[in-house]
């Protein structure tokens, strides 16, 4: 209390006049009505900068949440786009199908959401790491996609991280194939750029055109078909001349990419023993 009384008698001349200042400055505006539209109009201008700021921060709070959604949504799109285009040209051919139900194949994946916590994309061989691991269902050879498309291939797990192989790696091969045509070949990286890739093994008989696009074929249990791989940019010879090479541009930017997709496929499994089992009758029958 004391030092409370001695804090007024110090500076009670200047409390004085703020207060004498705040009763003069509220009789201006409260009995003239040009100062008090002007009082008003400044409030309310600086009351909605304050609120549109305070709106901006919310929305860069929700940032992630709202990327994620996105990622998500654009993953879910392509596989329906490639249900019912596979639908579509099965009606097409096939007069007696009208009475079917559109099966879409989104239901036979699991997607695992995750969050990219390390990436290189200027070696040869770059490689990203994942904040998802065997406790959260992932296991190697597992797809990982993203909102713009391929991502890569799971290539070590632990606990809680993944180590991804992506398609910018000179090790990446992924089955790809011409959308529409169902062509397929090869998704190779040459080392050149993070955003292009090349897909080779493309039959010489096969009429492609530059921007076309290259989706995954759905070949293997890794990724199903109709995710979104590149743009065609150019169609060269392969090294061989017996094929042609088809140069993409990547649909993925690994320079941004944060949110992504691993996809569990129920059937993996199932191949996987099916093609254990198989290799060990080759390994018996090659006995002596």
């Amino acid at each position: 209390m004391y030092n409370f009384l001695d804090f007024l008698r110090r500076y009670h001349y200047i409390l004085l006049f703020l207060v004498l200042e705040g009763i003069s400055f509220w009789l201006l505006f409260r009995f003239n009505n040009y100062q008090g539209s002007v009082w008003l109009t400044s409030a309310n201008h600086a009351a909605a900068e304050v609120n549109r700021l305070y709106d901006d921060a919310t929305a860069y709070l929700h940032l992630g949440t709202v990327n994620r959604q996105l990622t998500d949504e654009n993953l879910r799109l392509q596989l329906e786009a490639e249900a019912l285009r596979n639908e579509i040209h099965r009606l097409r051919n096939d007069s007696a199908a009208g009475d079917s139900s559109l099966r879409l194949k989104l239901i036979d994946y699991r997607l695992i959401p995750a969050t990219v916590v390390s990436n290189t994309n200027r070696d040869a061989n770059n490689y990203l790491v994942i904040d998802r691991g065997t406790k959260d269902g992932v296991t190697p050879e597992m797809g990982v996609v993203g909102g713009n498309g391929v991502v890569g291939i799971v290539y070590l797990t632990g606990p809680h991280y993944s180590l991804v192989m992506p398609v910018n790696n000179q090790k990446s091969s992924i089955s790809c194939r011409v959308r529409g045509q169902h062509y397929f070949g090869y998704l190779q990286w040459d080392g050149s750029s993070p955003r292009s890739a090349y897909v080779d093994d493309i039959p010489r008989y096969a009429k492609i055109k530059v921007g076309e696009m290259v989706e995954t074929s759905g070949y293997s249990a890794v990724f199903p078909p109709g995710i979104y791989v590149g743009k065609i940019t150019a169609v060269r010879n392969s090294k061989d001349g017996q094929s042609y090479r088809l140069d993409l541009n990547l649909g993925t930017d690994f320079s941004t990419l944060r949110d992504v997709n691993v996809i569990a496929t129920p059937y993996k499994a199932e191949i996987d023993t099916l093609r254990a089992r198989a290799a060990a009758a080759d390994a018996q029958s090659g006995q002596p």
